[in-house]
């Protein structure tokens, strides 16, 4: 939990920083005209995840989107590799989201303008056939254009789903 707060915050006081870059002033809105219904999409791409309804996670994305960070890297998913990824895992496991926090924020003047909005929660998993749950912190940044999704950033805990997994950490040898 700790991790997330941190992620909150610094993530929110990157944003919400005044910055210059190259003599134009970056400008950050938290209301803006489409910020309700950005908001609202991302909420709903959410709720289909838990319901593991895909077909309805993909109905918020543009045709051409990308997810990237799905993988704990930089790997970058199309919309039916997106496809793919969740319905095997909404197959396995059920996806609980029982306390998320959304954030629009329109970005002007600076290499990551647009409209977006930024969600954090924690999505706890849990096996299908085994029972056994692990609960992932995670925060996603959504790009939104035209009404829907057209670019998607994962982060989330990696470590605490490696050691319920039974993978342990060695430090290196002093």
């Amino acid at each position: 939990m700790r991790t997330l707060k941190m992620t909150m915050l610094l993530t929110i006081t990157f944003l919400l920083t005044p910055m210059v870059f190259n003599a134009q002033e970056t400008e950050v809105t938290l209301e803006f005209e489409n910020a309700a219904t950005a908001n609202e999409l991302v909420q709903n791409y959410i709720k289909a995840l838990q319901a593991g309804d895909v077909g309805a996670m993909n109905a918020q994305l543009a045709d051409n989107a990308m997810v990237y960070g799905l993988g704990g890297g930089l790997d970058s998913l199309n919309v039916a590799q997106h496809t793919e990824y969740f319905t095997n895992s909404t197959t396995t496991y059920k996806h609980n989201i029982p306390q998320d926090f959304y954030l629009p924020v329109k970005v002007e003047n600076n290499w990551n303008e647009g409209e977006w909005v930024l969600a954090w929660g924690t999505n706890t998993i849990t096996n299908k056939k085994t029972g056994k749950s692990i609960p992932i912190p995670f925060h996603t940044a959504n790009l939104v254009q035209n009404g829907k999704i057209i670019m998607m950033r994962y982060f989330y805990d990696m470590l605490n789903i490696l050691e319920t997994q039974g993978f342990t950490i060695t430090p290196p040898a002093e």
